[in-house]
């Protein structure tokens, strides 16, 4: 995961610390995704300008949205995150094992709706299951397709950079 496409966007302050740290758990829990046979894709641009941290499909064709956080001003601050919830059928917070996750039990974080996971470089646990809440099929399909056409756009663009200029993320 350390190619181009996964500089993480936090806040326009955010340090090199604090990205180094978004990095890395997403790492850890993209490998606890691909042992469960669930592959992401970090930064995945949505509908309506927003960017999930990771974004990827389940075995059963089910779309998880994780959004990394690394600092406790970053979690408190985000004001867009319940956006996502619109686009996948599970999302978790995705959290460094340093920060207080004792607010995401909170009416504000909608723990009835919302996994967590705590990761590192190296693996990642799922402290919180996130519940199914289905998305429409027809919504379900888009979202599975657009993160198949960007896939597959950043594959090609790493193997041909000349490529890079067609198309865009957000095309399909």
């Amino acid at each position: 995961m350390a190619d181009s496409s996964t500089a993480f966007a936090l806040s326009p302050d955010t340090d090199a610390t604090a990205l180094a740290g978004a990095a890395a758990v997403a790492r850890g829990i993209s490998r606890l995704f691909a042992r469960n046979d669930i592959w992401a894709l970090p930064e995945m641009p949505l509908v309506g300008g927003r960017r999930a941290d990771l974004m990827g499909v389940d075995s059963r064709g089910k779309v998880v949205i994780v959004e990394i956080k690394v600092s406790r001003a970053d979690l408190m601050g985000d004001g867009k995150w319940t956006d996502y919830l619109d686009h996948c059928d599970r999302f978790y917070w995705g959290l460094s094992p340093e920060l207080d996750r004792q607010c995401l039990e909170t009416g504000d974080f909608h723990p009835d709706r919302c996994g967590v996971i705590v990761a590192d470089g190296y693996d990642a646990e799922i402290l919180r299951p996130a519940p199914l809440l289905k998305l429409n099929p027809a919504r379900r399909r888009m979202e599975v397709e657009r993160l198949a056409r960007c896939a597959l756009r950043r594959r090609q663009v790493d193997l041909d950079p000349h490529c890079a200029p067609w198309g865009g993320e957000h095309s399909g």
